[in-house]
């Protein structure tokens, strides 16, 4: 008998069931264990496989998924990284990703049950993105490329099955959003003129690490006439500019995404990223007068009454609070393109690196491989 079968022999968790691929998924849809697309049967040899790159106890908790508040073990981890196709070594990355949506700031239970179409966004950085072939260059927010596709589509399925986000009972999101599938990318560091995202929020460059975000889908940002700086990012703070975004009501940490072409040619005019975020803080603000007379009254002049409460209506409202806030990253493969991302507002972004069961930064995958 192998040690996971004992494990579950008399908890309930294990369904005796041919490993027929049609069967099980009309089983999992019927029973809303599914997010709609075909999943991999989770056999107890498929599972045990995976958790061959776990470093914990497989049945005790590494964090509680809300809304529902479920236990979010390795082993159930497993099962859903299994449904969504993951490769075993895939397996740290997505569990340091639920342990960083979980942290309170973070805020997960307003981004899973809020009617608002935002999502849990992964930013993976450091030598992990080339260990495990994550795509930060073209594409990398479509579709093509498994490591982006699976552990994404890993990370929904968990926030269904263990967090109960099932559309119109815990998640009340009134559109929805293609995010929901599968919502990750790297930062394209090779590329990039400034240090990388992680190395900013206080990791060392050797730490792999997963950022989190409560964000909505990129706005594509189209500037092939700019030549320097300024054009490129005046583009940018114009696309920031939104009646309908919740960030301005709160200290929001919405993204910038440059694009290594306008990455480029902003750094030859001698911008740090900082200097980025000053100038796109500065000019990303929006006249009181252009939000609806409720929105000014109802939302505006009251949750950021400190500012508004009798502001005219020429007074600036800023998109995001502080130049600080702001998240700076450089995605995506060749193209006069950047893109902006709000973000759910209510909700802080959290960085993790993976570190080994002891508490050291892990240098590989295969540190955490078992047996």
């Amino acid at each position: 008998m192998s040690k996971l079968t004992d494990l579950l022999k008399n908890d309930g968790a294990r369904i005796d069931a041919d490993d027929d691929f049609e069967a099980i998924n009309a089983l999992y849809l019927e029973r809303g264990w599914s997010d709609g697309l075909p999943i991999v049967p989770p056999t107890t040899a498929r599972v045990e496989k995976m958790l061959t790159y776990c470093d914990r106890p497989w049945n005790e908790p590494i964090a509680k998924i809300p809304p529902r508040w479920g236990e979010a073990t390795p082993l159930r981890l497993a099962a859903n990284a299994v449904m969504a196709g993951c490769k075993p070594e895939y397996f740290p990355l997505f569990m340091l990703a639920i342990e960083a949506m979980c942290e309170e700031k973070f805020n997960l239970y307003g981004i899973q049950a809020t009617t608002h179409m935002c999502a849990p966004l992964v930013i993976v950085n450091g030598p992990i993105v080339k260990e495990l072939g994550i795509n930060g260059g073209h594409n990398a927010f479509g579709p093509g490329t498994q490591s982006n596709a699976t552990i994404g589509r890993a990370i929904r399925l968990a926030l269904v099955n263990i967090g109960g986000a099932i559309p119109q009972t815990g998640d009340m999101s009134t559109f929805g959003s293609p995010a929901k599938y599968s919502y990750l990318v790297a930062e394209n560091e090779d590329e990039s003129p400034w240090e990388p995202l992680h190395v900013e929020r206080g990791f060392p460059r050797e730490a792999s690490t997963v950022t989190v975000v409560g964000a909505e889908c990129p706005h594509n940002v189209n500037d092939h006439e700019s030549l320097t700086a300024e054009g490129i990012l005046t583009t940018i703070a114009g696309t920031m500019l939104d009646a309908g975004s919740n960030d301005p009501c709160y200290e929001a940490q919405p993204v910038a995404v440059l694009g290594p072409e306008h990455a480029k040619t902003v750094a030859q005019d001698g911008l740090s990223k900082m200097d980025v975020k000053k100038f796109l803080q500065a000019h990303g603000q929006l006249p009181l007068g252009k939000f609806s007379k409720e929105n000014i009254e109802r939302r505006l002049r009251v949750k950021i009454a400190d500012r508004f409460a009798n502001a005219p209506l020429d007074a600036l409202v800023p998109m995001v609070q502080r130049a600080e806030d702001l998240i700076v990253v450089v995605i995506g493969g060749a193209g006069k393109h950047s893109a902006y991302i709000h973000t759910f507002g209510a909700t802080q972004a959290v960085t993790r690196a993976l570190q080994t069961k002891d508490g050291t930064l892990a240098k590989s995958v295969q540190d955490f491989r078992q047996g």
